[in-house]
């Protein structure tokens, strides 16, 4: 796979989070807010609401685009993002598994860092 240059990397990152928006945004109890600050390199999906009288708040998904990588600090879908944006064409050496330890990343097929 070759290497993206970051206007894909952007595309790729937003359309996954679009879909995610999507496919997750139809829970009555929680809104879901995708945050994008195209300048700094920042992607959030966040949930906030309330579950009866428990409050919602949290990343499901963060993603940060570091030296021509992607790095996912936050993962909390059940498919995995990574997956997702290899689909897209983004090669595995692109995506750093940021929620996951140095030693843990060293064995994935994705990069260390």
């Amino acid at each position: 796979m070759d290497t993206l240059n970051k206007t894909n990397l952007k595309q790729a990152i937003i359309k996954v989070l679009q879909d995610y928006v999507e496919f997750l945004g139809n829970d009555p109890e929680s809104d879901l807010q995708l945050i994008i600050d195209e300048n700094k390199d920042h992607y959030l999906l966040m949930e906030i609401g309330w579950h009866k009288n428990q409050r919602i708040y949290g990343s499901l998904i963060h993603i940060d685009i570091i030296k021509e990588k992607i790095w996912l600090q936050q993962d909390g879908t059940e498919e995995g993002v990574a997956n997702e944006l290899v689909k897209l064409g983004i090669s595995p050496q692109q995506i750093v598994l940021a929620f996951k330890t140095l030693e843990r990343r060293k064995i994935t097929d994705f990069a260390v860092s």
